[in-house]
């Protein structure tokens, strides 16, 4: 199955607007630096215990993402001071909301391209891992800016007998003007998961494909894994917004 990837355009855009769009990358994705804080700043809150789980349609696309995005409303609104002060703690809510519902495995394979069929067993494993990681850390800071009023998922209609599917979303900025953002999904084992999200036309996994086949090709895929590993941000790839 081929994946339907869209022209690559500059990622200043994408770096602007992919902490409002709930992040992953996937990312992935559902690859995310966390801002780090004033040193005034007090120590940050303990977590608060979670709250029981949400139901989760992944039966329905469209379903699914509102369901996550509320799960994840919920959880802000009642500790969200706490979330500020505490990157562990939006960590932790990625981890529990987000990534069970992002093929991380699918996007990262995207992602590599060819190169996923020389990589090795062991350098598919540590690049998945640090992918995922790379995309919470440059990211998942800013889901703590989400707010119900922000975020509108429209109808998606879906063919029934399909593998793939796009649920439409708006995310609302600062100064009143909307962003569109696709999420692209498809359905596995496990029911429905995403494992794209295109902002004003700009794919994530395309983004990143991109950009690390220049250094895959350069350096090989070893080095950047370890750049990843090290927390360091892939090339081409802005700072979430503050």
């Amino acid at each position: 199955m081929k994946a339907n990837l869209c022209m690559k355009i500059p990622l200043g855009a994408l770096g602007r607007a992919l902490g409002r769009a709930l992040g992953l990358v996937m990312l992935s994705g559902l690859g995310l630096g966390v801002a780090t804080a004033p040193a005034a700043a007090p120590a940050p809150a303990a977590a608060p215990a979670p709250a029981a789980a949400p139901t989760i349609n992944a039966q329905d696309p469209t379903q699914l993402v509102k369901d996550v995005a509320s799960g994840i409303l919920k959880e802000l609104d009642a500790n969200r001071a706490a979330y500020r002060n505490n990157p562990k703690m939006v960590r932790a809510l990625a981890d529990r909301f987000l990534l069970p519902y992002f093929d991380t495995r699918y996007a990262a394979q995207l992602v590599l391209g060819r190169y996923w069929r020389t990589a090795t067993a062991d350098q598919r494993t540590r690049f998945i891992a640090a992918f995922q990681d790379s995309m919470l850390q440059n990211y998942g800071n800013a889901l703590v800016t989400l707010t119900a009023n922000r975020l509108k998922v429209q109808p998606s209609r879906v063919d029934p007998g399909s593998d793939q599917a796009t649920v439409s979303t708006t995310i609302s900025r600062d100064d009143g003007t909307t962003i569109p953002v696709l999420y692209v999904l498809h359905k596995t084992a496990d029911g429905w998961k995403a494992w794209d999200v295109k902002i004003e036309g700009i794919s994530y996994v395309k983004s990143f494909r991109d950009d690390f086949a220049a250094q895959i090709q350069q350096n090989g895929l070893d080095a950047v894994i370890a750049r990843l590993q090290s927390g360091a941000r892939p090339a081409g790839i802005p700072a979430p917004p503050k």
